[in-house]
């Protein structure tokens, strides 16, 4: 990457001092504020904590029109809405359902008069048609697509909208993009540019380790042994506790436990409104089961069948329109659900049967698809089943291993900070297990500071020496 210009320098020395009040930058903010100034498309890996938002904050104020900050977590936008008004570091506006209808209402006003420097909203705000024509009046400069893992890694498994915020950009115009996540693999780097359209984005990734992460793994052999375990854990710690889930089930039975056994605890699901989260409480839960509901949230998924792809294009055909939106198609295939619906439209429209107008409406590409063509674009979700299954046993073999978790995690990221050979601070690293795979076996357990070559495997128990998945840990 090219130096900035010692004029650009002193300008963001200057906005940080007199706007954010701060002396200096973290070089890897630096290095995203420069790239991000200089006209690039960019995605920054950086760990949660790491300050982030002053990367598009900071640019908001030198670049000229309104800069989009898209995010799938409503508590956040609106915190970080909040904190850019009081602190009268740029006139921002939040666009999402926990507004009220007047607030709402005044908000896209504001919005269309060009009035925010700064506008937050929802992916599935964000690809709806008056909102992105209300957004061509304002003059977005910068839009910044938080949590952008979710448009590879979890993809429509997370929230179905990450799947159209190529086309929403191709309809603003492809306006200059910053993309923001705190993990992503070589692999998810290059889809995240893909998906977005964006496949020379410059990426700047500062690292995943965060020596004050202490990891630990702790055995169970059935659900009831889980829960009392995971009790006992917010028995013992001090402070504000969070405690994730694969299931929403999952999560009501562990907040009624912990109810029960007296400790101040609430819960939050995206099945309940936003700003739930925002009750007075010394545990957030959301509790992560293990078992048939850990398949299940790897597994347990219904991705398009060929037939079910054949069956909503012969529906749009059907339909004999020059263009068509995903409602207006919807009546024909009543029983696909939406977030099925919304999956096939955009296989189909990457595998070329489908093209998207400016006004994001679905247009026919013309041609006659045999049925190779449609098993071709369902065998991309088959190939994405397996790799969930091969998720799952890194998962697995993550929690069963005698290795420095640390290590494991920077190996699967392909991490290597410089001087790192253990953590010091894990399960492992402070307490290296013994192995015992049978009675006829039995390992000793590895010298301290040292690391088991194989997962510690229980009897009976199958897994497949593969590094573990952090989709399970997010």
């Amino acid at each position: 990457m090219a130096s900035p210009q010692p004029s650009q320098t002193k300008r963001i020395a200057t906005v940080l001092r007199k706007v954010f009040g701060m002396a200096a930058l973290r070089d890897g903010q630096r290095r995203v504020i420069e790239s991000v100034l200089a006209g690039r498309d960019t995605l920054a890996v950086m760990p949660t904590g790491s300050g982030k938002s002053l990367c598009y904050q900071l640019p908001a104020h030198l670049l000229d029109g309104a800069t989009l900050v898209v995010s799938p977590l409503i508590s956040l936008m609106k915190d970080q809405a909040e904190k850019l008004e009081e602190g009268g570091i740029a006139s921002a506006a939040q666009v999402n359902s926990s507004l009220s209808r007047g607030d709402e209402l005044a908000a896209l006003a504001a919005i269309g008069r060009a009035e925010k420097e700064v506008i937050f909203c929802t992916p599935e705000r964000m690809v709806t048609p008056e909102f992105l024509a209300l957004l061509k009046r304002s003059g977005i400069s910068l839009v910044v697509i938080d949590e952008a893992h979710c448009i590879s890694q979890w993809g429509h498994d997370f929230r179905p909208a990450y799947l159209e915020i190529g086309a929403a950009l191709d309809a603003l115009g492809n306006p200059q993009l910053l993309a923001l996540t705190a993990t992503a693999t070589d692999e998810v780097i290059a889809d995240i540019g893909r998906q977005l359209g964006r496949p020379r984005m410059a990426v700047i990734n500062t690292g995943i380790y965060r020596p004050n992460l202490h990891y630990r793994v702790r055995q169970v052999t059935n659900p009831d042994e889980q829960y009392a375990a995971a009790l006992q854990l917010v028995r013992d710690s001090d402070g504000v506790g969070i405690v994730y889930a694969a299931t929403v089930k999952a999560a009501e039975e562990m907040h009624e436990l912990l109810r029960q056994a007296g400790e101040s605890a609430t819960i939050y699901h995206g099945k309940l409104r936003a700003g739930r989260d925002g009750l007075d409480a010394e545990c957030t839960l959301v509790y992560y089961h293990a078992d048939k509901r850990l398949q299940q949230y790897f597994l347990i998924k219904h991705y398009p069948s060929a037939d079910e792809l054949k069956a909503v294009y012969e529906a749009a055909v059907a339909l004999g329109r020059a263009s068509f939106t995903e409602a207006e198609l919807k009546p024909l295939l009543e029983q696909t659900p939406a977030g099925q619906l919304k999956i096939c439209l955009k296989m189909l429209k990457d595998g070329k049967l489908l093209k998207r107008n400016r006004k994001l409406a679905y247009v026919l590409s013309g041609g006659s698809p045999k049925a190779a063509d449609f098993q071709r674009m369902a065998q991309l979700y088959v190939d994405k089943h397996e790799r969930d299954r091969q998720g799952l046993d890194q998962m697995v073999a993550y929690a069963q291993s005698g290795c420095c978790r640390w290590e494991l995690l920077l190996d699967y990221f392909g991490d290597c900070p410089p001087d790192f050979a253990r953590c010091c601070r894990c399960d492992n690293c402070l307490s290296p297990p013994s192995i015992q795979d049978s009675p006829q076996r039995i390992e000793a357990a590895p010298p301290a500071g040292g690391c088991t070559s194989t997962p510690a495997t229980p009897p009976a128990t199958t897994v497949r020496p593969t590094r573990p998945s952090p989709a399970g840990f997010r």
